[in-house]
């Protein structure tokens, strides 16, 4: 982001508060995401296995656009802006679904 004058704001973040979550085999979880930001922001959702690197899952942002990695299924990820938060729900869960899950935020760079 490039600010030119004092009235812009790097305030933009993310806040997790889905702790651990224990869930059975066929379930279906909600792990919440809520953000802050003055900007149309792009919201990712990403997984991370033990000693892994994190995969990209998904992302949504404000004009609809909808775009899952190949491989995973948006029948069993989604998420939905909603307001300020952006929740990633996992359907028919699987064992191999046990992970660390993390949202990230991308603002769209604006000149103030």
């Amino acid at each position: 982001m490039f600010c030119s004058s004092s009235e812009c704001k790097g305030e933009d973040k993310v806040i997790q508060t889905t702790g651990d979550v224990t869930a059975t085999e066929g379930d279906a979880v909600t792990l919440n995401c809520t953000f802050e930001t003055s900007y149309a922001p792009t919201l990712i959702w990403y997984k991370q296995e033990a000693n892994n690197f994190p995969k990209y899952i998904l992302r949504r942002d404000t004009i609809g656009t909808k775009d899952n990695a190949p491989e995973f299924d948006s029948n069993r990820f989604d998420a939905v802006i909603e307001d300020k938060s952006v929740p990633l729900k996992i359907q028919k869960l699987h064992v191999s679904d046990s992970a660390v899950y993390y949202c990230a935020l991308r603002a769209a760079s604006h000149l103030c």
